[in-house]
């Protein structure tokens, strides 16, 4: 790999970070906070002084460019690719102070603003294969919030080059950067007309070599309950209390089992992320997750039929649960044609990485764009531990990145024909 992808990679990385994108689901503007807004502009110029194509930035807060064909006749198919500017909200993503760990020599990875907080390779089994590469932590008190700005500064880098290296064959491609993606808004407002692509790829997964073309499968629930509020002193007999409500339909909940915290692999689970209220009134925010609709359905029904036995027990209490869909699993699509995740598969393999096939635990925006008729999977950008203080990733995964999509685009321009012997990558 060119030691120019680290660079690159490394300057842009480290400066998106910088911007505080947490998205804020109570909002409703659009981006849902003035810090996605601003890395959308610069992302916006980023891409005109580079010399993309077609740039703009949507009223729906989408930055949208082309990188034009260099071989026209090879392939009609345009390819897109996508990152996500906003980060999550478990942790905070203000004052990010990114740290450079250059040539990781094993044992302990220090975060020096929480030295409570270690990284190990006991603990992260995957640093030890990252022996000698650059470890990018933020210091311990914030995210770092290389989900997804890892696959902004891969995507990025990755525009750059194309640009530069014109003798590189691809058909047309088209860059999308979206907000909200992480409170399930990030393509809400994007058509397959607007994005303009028939296949995508977000660059938005996890370990080296993941390639994701199935996802759960996603709800959210709101449950909400209204008491009966007076003033404590004369409360006997009229008082109804929503937050004793509340706290009894957690523990209706199941215990030690459909959680996050109690469930791995192909399991669903139910997760109570938000709680809030007064004795007047408390919401209860879920989020529902399963890879089959109906283990999905199973979920709902249960939170419903709580409801309705704790409504059965006070009949001055108001007990309601509203059911939202967010995104289905993309494998309903992506199984009646495979070719966007075979070519993936083909670029790792030609990139010297062993693919990992892998159910995400979790969704993309290409979750639902492949809904909406884009074969969208998951590439990866070498992120681990997202959502949490602990996030890290190597310079050198999110370098093997570009590569792969290098070799991607031009499989593409090859019309996914075994014959990919002339295919050149600039490096």
């Amino acid at each position: 790999m060119k030691n120019d992808f680290v660079q690159a990679i490394e300057e842009r990385f480290i400066r998106y970070v910088r911007f505080d994108t947490q998205s804020d689901e109570s909002s409703e503007a659009i981006p849902s906070t003035p810090g996605q807004l601003e890395l959308l502009n610069l992302l916006r110029d980023e891409l005109g002084v580079i010399g993309a194509e077609d740039v703009v930035l949507t009223d729906y807060g989408c930055v949208l460019g082309t990188i034009p064909a260099t071989a026209p006749a090879a392939s009609d198919t345009t390819v897109a690719f996508l990152a996500h500017v906003d980060t999550a909200s478990e942790m905070s993503g203000s004052g990010v102070r990114p740290v450079v760990h250059r040539h990781y020599s094993g044992g302990c990875v220090p975060l020096p603003d929480a030295p409570e907080r270690v990284l190990t390779p006991d603990a992260y089994p995957a640093l030890a294969n990252k022996i000698g590469e650059d470890i990018v932590t933020a210091s311990g008190t914030t995210l770092l919030g290389a989900d997804d700005k890892a696959g902004i500064a891969i995507i990025m880098t990755l525009a750059t080059h194309l640009i530069q290296h014109p003798e590189i064959p691809h058909g047309t491609l088209r860059i999308a950067f979206t907000p909200d993606e992480e409170i399930g808004r990030g393509v809400d407002f994007l058509t397959p007309d607007a994005l303009g692509a028939d296949v995508a790829y977000t660059l938005d997964g996890g370990e080296c070599g993941e390639i994701c073309y199935e996802t759960f499968s996603a709800d959210k629930a709101l449950v909400r309950i209204a008491g009966v509020p007076i003033h404590p002193g004369s409360a006997k007999g009229k008082l109804v209390n929503a937050l004793h409500l509340a706290a009894r339909f957690v523990s209706c909940l199941p215990q030690g089992t459909r959680t996050p915290e109690t469930t791995e692999e192909r399991e669903g689970y139910i997760h109570l992320y938000r709680m809030t209220g007064s004795v007047a009134e408390a919401e209860l925010h879920f989020i529902l997750r399963d890879f089959e609709l109906d283990g999905l359905e199973a979920h709902g029904e249960l939170l419903q039929a709580i409801a309705r036995a704790i409504a059965l027990t006070e009949s001055r209490a108001q007990i309601t649960c509203t059911i939202t869909p967010q995104y289905r699993n993309m494998r309903y699509w992506l199984e009646r044609d495979m070719r966007a995740a075979h070519l993936a598969i083909e670029a790792i393999e030609q990139s010297g990485i062993t693919p990992i096939i892998r159910a995400a635990r979790g969704g993309t925006d290409g979750s639902r764009l492949t809904e909406k008729g884009i074969p969208t999977p998951n590439l990866f950008t070498g992120t681990h531990n997202a959502h949490s203080a602990l996030e890290w990733v190597s310079l050198q995964d999110m370098a093997r990145a570009v590569e792969v999509c290098i070799r991607l685009v031009q499989l593409w321009a090859h019309n996914g024909s075994e014959d990919t012997s002339t295919q050149t990558t600039g490096l």
